[in-house]
């Protein structure tokens, strides 16, 4: 039997809290001053932050269970263990290190920020949307680009997922240039447990986390690699959690390079080759990608939260299906 579905009465622009019921988790999501809270099966995912930051972001990330899957810095600076380094990553955003030449992945004087023009958010079943509108401004006050950002939250049978879809709009009167740059661009910090054994700022950590990628490469050696897909996990109270980022294959330039350190970053960067691939070195501007005036270009990707490692997970099968459009 299918599940009935109460119609949606209106967007959670208009009314604080839109619940969806069916047969699976329902989703729910609230709206507050700052943010939408988004719950499914009654059980917070995570918090779209859209005010009082230098961008949106997603913060906490939240497993099925309720474990947090995000480094806590630099929203609490007091979680034990945590290296409190980059404090420009926070927890699940997309922005990039060079557009126009400013400087929107890092944060402070002279870097640019995301400015959130609005936010839409409705329920239906297990799945929560949130449309978002946002100008990129420079630190002189200049429009660089604007962004239509689609997320769809949902519960699924093996875990929860995100599908992130960002459309990057040029003006009207000028091109807009997203940089050769390693610092972008879908970007999440992995909580401090799941990392692997690395050394950080000259302090080693014995993490137990792995990263490997659709080739299977492994660990510290998937950074700057081609790949579809690349999985993050680690255990934790007798359970193994994960994170796998898939890059969409109508994307441009899939399949991208991986921005993914071992010590927590974890993002697709499709601008950053010169960075990456040390044939292009001499060339900084190989990975450019220009966006006419008036014109656009979606990018999408979906990170998948599932347990047990990539083989137990069937993450390849989690691509091909995503890939095939499901």
């Amino acid at each position: 039997m299918k599940p009935r579905y109460l119609p949606l009465l209106a967007a959670a622009l208009f009314i604080p809290s839109v619940v969806a019921f069916g047969a699976t988790p329902a989703a729910k999501v609230t709206r507050t001053d700052d943010r939408v809270r988004v719950e499914l099966g009654g059980q917070l995912f995570t918090e779209y932050l859209f005010k009082g930051g230098p961008r949106p972001y997603f913060y906490p990330v939240l497993a099925a269970d309720g474990t947090p899957l995000n480094r806590d810095f630099p929203m609490k600076a007091d979680t034990p263990g945590e290296e409190l380094d980059h404090p420009h990553h926070r927890s699940l955003w997309f922005t990039h290190g060079a557009v126009n030449g400013v400087d929107f992945w890092a944060e402070g004087k002279g870097k640019g920020t995301i400015v959130n023009d609005g936010v839409k958010a409705t329920a239906t079943g297990s799945m929560a949307t949130l449309v978002s509108t946002n100008r990129w401004v420079g630190p002189d006050g200049v429009v660089q680009c604007t962004d239509e950002t689609t997320v769809r939250l949902s519960a699924i049978p093996a875990g929860r997922q995100i599908d992130y879809e960002v459309t990057l709009k040029a003006p009207a009167d000028k091109a807009v240039i997203f940089g050769d740059t390693k610092e972008g661009s879908m970007a999440f910090r992995v909580a401090q447990w799941m990392t692997p054994p690395h050394t950080f700022q000259k302090q080693k950590t014995d993490g137990k986390g792995a990263i490997v990628n659709a080739e299977g490469v492994r660990d510290a050696a998937t950074w700057s690699k081609r790949s579809a897909w690349v999985d993050y996990y680690a255990p934790k109270n007798g359970k193994i959690y994960g994170i796998a980022m898939f890059d969409h294959p109508e994307n441009p330039r899939h399949a991208t390079w991986w921005h993914v350190r071992d010590y927590g970053l974890f993002a697709a960067n499709p601008f950053g080759q010169h960075d990456f691939e040390p044939e292009h070195k001499a060339n900084p501007k190989a990975g450019d990608l220009t966006i006419p005036a008036g014109g656009s270009v979606t990018f999408r990707w979906r990170l998948y939260f599932h347990e047990g490692d990539e083989k137990a997970a069937k993450i390849a099968e989690q691509f091909a299906a995503y890939a095939a459009g499901k």
